[in-house]
């Protein structure tokens, strides 16, 4: 049965993977010929705000609820389906669900609820120092953007809410990407029997035979991708052939290393076209990548990737049968694992089939639409099951 489903998503100023998940999913709904509204924030609006009413918008907005509350009279929805709802929107989104009557469903991309920069990384290496606390240790370090003053605000957020109980009774379901984030999430203090899982997908048709040659990188250039760890391993494969697409402030790492070349920033497409004339995809991150849709794209395009074993990336992957594994970190033996599949392309040909049969089973467009229909079914029956207790309770009380 076709339901209402209302999406709400807090956009990025600079766009990302987490704003294209969005838009995918929301494609995919229509498709299926449910009704999709969507309540849409853009941080782009940040810079003209003080500090004081960001600061009092990120602990509660008041025009969330307010706008929320006609946009709901008027569409009727099912289902909310959150996606980001920092700074603008604000946890106040959960409670206005809540006294409308509707479940709210948060799909988790990040570790922003236990953590201040999402992440779980501090100085180049995983940091938990604030996993199931309060985030003060974030504060003192000023891991959000660098700033204390900025900090303290995220950090008062979640203790404002964590305090109400606005994570653990008004969310009906948490949507992780992975078992190893959910694993994440339930030791940050959700409620377990909330967590559920769904991975990224993207909608590909089976790739056509080519002819593979090289290694490709694609993501954002920063510290947590593990540029430095890529720079160090190519220089140590003076013959190898790395394209590069994507851009960002270590950009600089890269530029004379002997046979990389940058292309910057490519569109979806033009990232396809590269996927398919690679023989590897390399994702060398230091932190707990949540799900990359790179890893998604790839193995729809028959590529097989060669990961950092850290967090989810170690589940997603099977080492040796869809790619290779390394010590995140270890330039060295990324060089190892860049070179045996430089010199081994018939193997590499056969973890990319292994890679397509994977994305087939577990990440295609119909696998996730059939999974979230399993989770909105599961969060609309326990409305109603919590509706006919609660009339069972009045009825007794009014025959007494």
């Amino acid at each position: 049965m076709a339901c209402r489903v209302l999406v709400v998503h807090n956009a990025y100023q600079h766009r990302g993977g987490e704003d294209s998940v969005v838009e995918a999913e929301v494609a995919l709904l229509r498709s299926h010929g449910h009704e999709v509204e969507i309540y849409f924030r853009s941080n782009g609006d940040v810079a003209g705000m003080s500090s004081l009413a960001l600061t009092r918008n990120t602990l509660w907005s008041d025009r969330t609820p307010h706008e929320l509350t006609g946009l709901i009279r008027r569409f009727q929805p099912d289902v909310i389906h959150a996606h980001n709802t920092f700074p603008l929107i604000s946890p106040s989104l959960y409670w206005a669900a809540e006294r409308a009557g509707v479940p709210a469903v948060q799909t988790l991309h990040n570790f922003r609820l236990m953590c201040l920069n999402a992440l779980f990384l501090r100085d180049g290496t995983v940091c938990e120092d604030c996993m199931g606390k309060l985030p003060w240790r974030g504060v003192a370090r000023a891991c959000y953007r660098g700033s204390h003053a900025a900090s303290a605000a995220l950090a008062g957020m979640l203790a404002l809410h964590r305090g109400l109980g606005t994570y653990r009774n008004k969310v009906a379901r948490y949507i992780a990407l992975n078992e190893f984030c959910r694993g994440k999430f339930i030791e940050g203090g959700l409620p377990a029997e909330r967590v559920v899982v769904k991975p990224n997908f993207v909608d590909f048709a089976a790739p056509e035979p080519a002819l593979r040659a090289g290694l490709l990188f694609v993501g954002r250039l920063s510290p947590e991708k593990g540029v430095a760890t890529l720079a160090g391993a190519m220089a140590r494969l003076p013959n190898a052939v790395l394209r590069v697409a994507g851009d960002g402030p270590e950009a600089g790492l890269l530029d004379g290393v002997t046979s990389v070349t940058c292309l910057g920033s490519l569109r979806g497409e033009m990232v396809c076209q590269e996927m398919n004339r690679a023989m590897a995809l390399v994702v060398p991150s230091i932190w707990y990548e949540n799900f990359p849709r790179t890893i998604v794209e790839a193995f729809a395009c028959g590529l097989p990737v060669i990961a950092s074993r850290i967090g989810a990336l170690a589940d997603i992957m099977r080492d040796g049968e869809t790619g290779l594994l390394f010590d995140p970190g270890n330039p060295h033996d990324l060089a190892d694992k860049m070179g045996w599949a430089l010199a081994n392309p018939e193997r590499m040909a056969e973890m990319g089939r292994k890679a397509r049969a994977q994305y087939e089973a577990e990440f295609s467009a119909e696998v996730n639409y059939r999974r979230l229909m399993e989770i909105y079914d599961g969060v609309l029956a326990e409305q109603r099951q919590a509706k006919d207790a609660s009339y069972k309770i009045q009825g007794s009380r009014g025959e007494g």
